[in-house]
């Protein structure tokens, strides 16, 4: 079986007393090996499944049934390869985002081997999202699919309702774990197991497979000397190239929200949970998932000639070439749960392209970000918009960095002044009335912001032709 390489991706979660307005926050980056995988923001109307589901990816099979809400998500166009919807928030407002992947270390997968047709990445969202009406519900169902099917793959996945956030984590064939966020804290999540003790007795903050504890005394699998149980000690690689590939964006991520607390970015040993100096908002939420070191030594976009270009690419960003789409997914508290969740979505390349705010209570999606062919289009598809953006910036970014980041500051101010303004009408609708709403409101915030990025690169173009060097002046004497 032909399995193609996994995404690499960055997540982040808050709790709801950590947030400036009281919401609970899931976020995540997708990234591809390459610069291109096509995708788009759909939603799919509930309806009663029976039938026999088979993934196009590893070849899964099992049969789905039961009444499925209405729930969105942003898949990769092309489905020949498996349906990747990735993440998206259900008309519960439940939210889940799958997955990031991460990796369970040789000794537990002697023991516990992949499996090949399990339930993977590609299906989760799918087998899920549709089926549950809570986070704990989430966490609960996914768990059930694991020990039943398998999984070949080690990932990280997140959910969170109005009340509560959690991240749940597979190690090996059929053993996971999932813990419940303090409602103060937040975490970062790279691409390495990240949950640490496990308390088996608290059922409020601590959930897991059946088998787990069995299969860790039975193989000998606890290296502690003091009896924790670490989910991240036993199943975890804490190689070398962790220390470049993922523990920095923790790091970064630790020094963002506790700027007081001095850690090394190669270190292993760097806490799951933290709760951060100050209440974190979306903005705080889409600079870190758009950042590359910003600020430090180590950012790989700074000037090479004022530092010290080893350094600048010792360790890997999270904005960079092979973004594809990242999304926040924000359950609000502080307005009627008909319009409290909003998906905020950023394609392209992160530190160029804006994140555009998007009500979930809907029909339909605008019209540009349900195409994304294999042909470049950027005037029908949003994806494709913003990835030419990334081919236009990226050669020249110092000389447009400033430009940029005053757009995507416009942007953002647009898209808060949007959110802002819908609320305020949604409160006097109800039932279809509102859905058709908060449709027709999602479809102007994506024309507006696609106007305005259009406008932007016919200036960046305009700029960059005029500032040729392959140009010749006529001389006095000619």
């Amino acid at each position: 079986m032909n399995i193609k390489p996994k995404d690499n991706c960055t997540a982040m979660i808050v709790g709801k007393k950590a947030t400036i307005d009281g919401s609970t926050i899931i976020a995540r980056d997708e990234d591809g090996y390459g610069g291109i995988n096509e995708k788009l923001f759909v939603v799919h109307q509930a309806k009663d499944y029976d039938e026999d589901y088979i993934s196009k990816y590893n070849g899964l099979k099992l049969h789905l049934k039961g009444h499925g809400c209405k729930w969105t998500a942003t898949p990769t166009a092309d489905e020949s390869e498996g349906r990747w919807d990735e993440q998206g928030i259900n008309e519960y407002n439940v939210a889940m985002s799958s997955t990031e992947t991460e990796v369970t270390n040789a000794r537990c997968l002697g023991h516990d081997p992949l499996v090949a047709d399990g339930v993977d990445e590609d299906s989760m969202l799918y087998l899920v999202l549709p089926f549950v009406k809570t986070a704990r519900e989430g966490v609960e169902r996914l768990g059930k699919l694991i020990e039943k099917y398998g999984t070949g793959e080690s990932n990280g996945i997140a959910f969170s309702d109005h009340d509560e956030v959690w991240y749940f984590e597979t190690g090996a064939g059929h053993q996971w774990v999932a813990q419940r966020i303090p409602e103060d804290s937040y975490a970062i999540c790279p691409n390495i197991m990240v949950i640490q003790d496990i308390d088996f007795d608290d059922h409020e903050n601590f959930m897991y497979a059946s088998t787990i504890r069995d299969f860790v005394e039975k193989n000998h699998l606890n290296p502690s000397t003091d009896g924790k149980w670490s989910f991240r000690d036993i199943f975890g690689t804490k190689a070398e190239e962790d220390s470049y590939y993922n523990t920095p964006r923790t790091w970064y991520g630790q020094k963002l929200f506790n700027p007081s607390i001095e850690q090394d970015p190669l270190s292993q040993e760097m806490p799951f949970i933290r709760k951060p100096e100050k209440k974190i908002s979306v903005e705080d939420v889409e600079y870190f998932l758009s950042s590359h070191y910003n600020g430090t030594e180590y950012d790989p976009m700074g000037s090479f000639a004022s530092g010290d270009e080893k350094k600048q690419k010792m360790f890997r960003s999270i904005a960079l070439d092979r973004n594809q789409s990242s999304c926040i997914l924000q359950i609000r508290n502080d307005v009627p749960k008909e319009f409290a969740a909003i998906q905020w979505i950023n394609f392209g390349f992160y530190a160029y392209s804006p994140y555009v705010p998007f009500f979930i209570n809907i029909n339909d999606t605008p019209a540009n970000y349900k195409v994304a062919s294999h042909m470049v289009t950027p005037d029908a598809s949003a994806y494709w918009l913003y990835k030419s953006l990334q081919v236009l910036v990226e050669p020249r970014y110092h000389e447009y960095a400033y430009q940029i980041n005053n757009f995507r500051d416009e942007c953002q101010a647009y898209g808060v002044g949007r959110v802002s303004e819908t609320d305020e009408k949604a409160k006097e609708l109800n039932g279809n009335e509102l859905v058709d709403f908060l449709t027709k409101a999602n479809d102007e915030t994506a024309n507006h912001i696609t106007n305005e990025t259009k406008k932007l690169m016919s200036d960046l173009t305009r700029q960059a032709l005029n500032n040729s060097k392959f140009q010749y002046e006529r001389g006095d004497n000619l």
